[in-house]
């Protein structure tokens, strides 16, 4: 008992297989096999189902050494996403009226949480004072940082103010030309420390990220095929994200927010979502063998969900805003990890998101020194705007991209570090081309 409530070696599916049946068990190409083993490891297994149990062995076998590649190429590509990613500076929002942060609230899917507020606050900096309204004492001041000892302090703080959400300081919003602010990214996650300037945050986070997926693969092998979430989820999961793909088993999304109207003909199913406030209604179609994840009568905001499945990240983008897909990138991966039992702070999985979405698209130059349909970095577009909003001019126009972690690598500025990546040869000659 004690190895596996450590998590050292084996967990409670183990003990089940020795003490209770092993189940039903997962053939080679990942369907169940419909004849569950009813005997478990101790009364031992008769001819057949010691059978059936060979295919998942042999597949927990052959999984390892293909994911092992497969996680290796993740890593390389994280970190070469997020190679320049330093902490330059101390403080990005030196010299500005507001702090850049985010609101955060506690991770959870449905019921579940996938992780508390509390796990999320510690070692951030807050972008606002906490005060404990009953005793009228300062628990945090803005722009300190959130220690361990300090973090129950401040939950307690938040539950008597009767607030489920705070305002920290994030590398998502951080202001920093190149790389990022000590200050944005919080404590040292090896030391506990304030971050020193120099720390090289952004590999480091690709590490943490791709590192435990190879564990994920090795998974497989410890439970020998019961069928079930195999991490064959996890790791194309984990890649489809980062990569921003159009996930498989699509959940429809609604554009505009309204009521929702069900129709259920023989041929077809429909749901039909009106905003009575613009006078305007919007049809789905919801596909054969879809299942739907709101009830007549709900009233929704754009961008919830109809169907289950998952979200595009792109339409999620366009319909909710950046803010929104950060967070659902930050949940979703968590969530492929914490299923495995595998802990990551968020701060890594920021860090590769921050650099997904990085770019803007130019619409509309104004007049600016953009090109329309370029895309620009997005701190140079939003300084543009600055100036010369100061200097009455017509800003740009211009939305925010998500580039996958591939498309963003090649990307980037330094065409040294596109080239040490993939198709050495188009980004030389597309570098000489254009005189870089």
């Amino acid at each position: 008992f004690m190895m596996a409530d450590s998590g050292a070696r084996g967990s409670d599916k183990q003990i089940k297989q020795l003490a209770g049946m092993r189940g039903l068990m997962a053939d080679t190409t990942g369907r169940t096999i419909e004849l569950p083993i009813k005997s478990n490891f101790r009364e031992g297994l008769d001819v057949l189902e010691y059978f059936i149990s060979a295919h998942g062995a042999r597949k927990g076998l052959s999984d390892t050494a293909l994911r092992t590649a497969d996680s290796g190429y993740l890593t390389r590509r994280l970190v070469d996403v997020s190679q320049d990613l330093i902490i330059r500076d101390l403080d990005c929002s030196e010299g500005r009226e507001t702090i850049p942060s985010l609101e955060i609230t506690e991770l959870s899917d449905g019921q579940e949480k996938i992780e508390s507020l509390q796990e999320r606050i510690t070692g951030r900096y807050v972008a606002e004072d906490i005060i404990d309204p009953e005793t009228g004492n300062m628990v945090i001041k803005a722009n300190h940082m959130v220690t361990p000892k300090r973090a129950p302090q401040v939950m307690d703080a938040l539950n008597k103010l009767g607030r489920k959400s705070i305002r920290i300081r994030t590398v998502l919003t951080c202001r920093s030309k190149s790389g990022i602010c000590a200050k944005c990214y919080g404590a040292n996650l090896a030391t506990g420390k304030p971050v020193e300037v120099g720390e090289a945050v952004g590999t480091i986070a690709a590490q943490s990220i791709g590192e435990p997926v190879t564990q994920l693969t090795m998974r497989t092998f410890h439970t020998g095929g019961v069928a079930g979430g195999d991490i064959t989820q996890g790791l194309p999961r984990v890649e489809e994200l980062f990569e921003a793909r159009k996930p498989k088993g699509l959940a429809i999304l609604t554009e505009i927010p309204g009521v929702v109207e069900i129709r259920d003909t023989k041929k077809k199913r429909e749901v039909i979502v009106t905003d009575n406030e613009k006078a305007q209604s919007k049809t789905y179609l919801i596909p054969y063998g879809s299942r739907l994840k709101v009830t007549d009568g709900q009233v929704l905001e754009a961008g919830d969900v109809l169907t289950e499945g998952s979200i595009n990240p792109h339409d999620l983008l366009k319909i909710k805003g950046v803010k929104a897909v950060q967070e659902y990138m930050i949940s979703e991966v968590q969530r492929v990890y914490r299923l495995q039992g595998v802990e990551i702070n968020d701060k890594h999985i920021e860090m590769i998101v921050h650099q997904m979405m990085k770019k803007e698209r130019v619409n509309e130059a104004g007049d600016s020194r953009f090109i329309p349909g370029t895309t620009v970095d997005r701190l140079d577009f939003e300084d543009e705007n600055e100036r010369l909003i100061a200097e009455g001019k017509v800003p740009a126009e211009g939305k925010r991209t998500m580039l996958g972690i591939t498309k963003a690598s090649l990307a980037t500025d330094s065409f040294m570090s596109a080239a040490s990546f993939q198709e050495t040869t188009k980004v030389l000659t597309e570098a000489a081309i254009n005189g870089k």
